[in-house]
């Protein structure tokens, strides 16, 4: 029996990014063409310079791109306000960022109660639907704890939680290990890792380190604002 080929989620043509104008111009993106089915693990690598971050805040609606397509989901990304971008951002995608962005003085449940707080649930909806994020995670017992009473580990599986509260259709982590240990580094891995295979969360990645993107199911390599087609991918079926 032949498999139906997943249509992209993300389809990127021509994508170019610059800084500056005339001899000053910098090219961050260089005619990025890149398709993301759902379902996928996709790992972004490169040095410094070489896209990757550019790539994924375009992704996210963070950024902007001087010339190219963006389709999301069967959307023209390009044609969208700045309202439209942050509905976008809000309703179907979650992010992770190096740094956890928790807000030190509230609980982890309300930390991951905040992107519910922006979409309208009640107050019961949104306790619910963040304490079942949080049990996801495995931090139910530490709920009503801050931030200042979390390990690093434990601070970036509430930011998880926050990120999958509100069932994104992607979700975007941008150097998601960058703070941690090795060990605490490998437990997130296996978190995000056990998000993709047995819900089928579609997740992009930014890292520069290959023993985390040896989680993806596959890695594309930046160099120099273009997809390094010399180096070979992983990919697993």
């Amino acid at each position: 029996m032949i498999q139906e080929e997943k249509e992209p989620i993300i389809s990127l043509r021509g994508i170019v990014k610059s800084y500056g104008s005339a001899e000053a111009t910098t090219y961050a993106l260089r005619g990025v063409d890149l398709d993301i089915k759902q379902g996928e693990f996709v790992a972004i690598m490169g040095p410094s310079g070489s896209g990757k971050s550019t790539v994924m805040n375009i992704i996210g609606g963070l950024d902007t791109f001087n010339s190219g397509e963006y389709n999301f989901g069967g959307v023209d990304i390009g044609s969208l306000s700045l309202d439209q971008k942050t509905l976008l951002r809000r309703n179907y995608i979650g992010f992770i960022f190096q740094g956890f962005n928790l807000l030190g003085k509230t609980t982890a449940i309300e930390n991951v109660e905040l992107p519910l707080l922006y979409r309208g649930f009640s107050a019961h909806d949104r306790s619910e639907m963040a304490m079942n994020a949080l049990r996801s995670v495995g931090l139910e017992k530490v709920s009503h704890h801050t931030p200042g009473q979390l390990s690093g580990g434990q601070q970036q599986r509430v930011a998880i939680a926050r990120a999958i509260v509100t069932d994104p259709f992607i979700l975007l982590a941008d150097e998601p290990t960058g703070n941690l240990d090795t060990v605490k580094g490998k437990e997130i891995m296996e978190l995000l890792s056990s998000f993709n295979k047995e819900k089928g969360l579609t997740i992009v990645m930014v890292t520069h380190e290959d023993e985390m993107a040896a989680y993806a199911s596959r890695i594309i390599r930046f160099r120099d604002g273009k997809i390094d087609n010399s180096v070979h991918t992983k990919i697993v079926q």
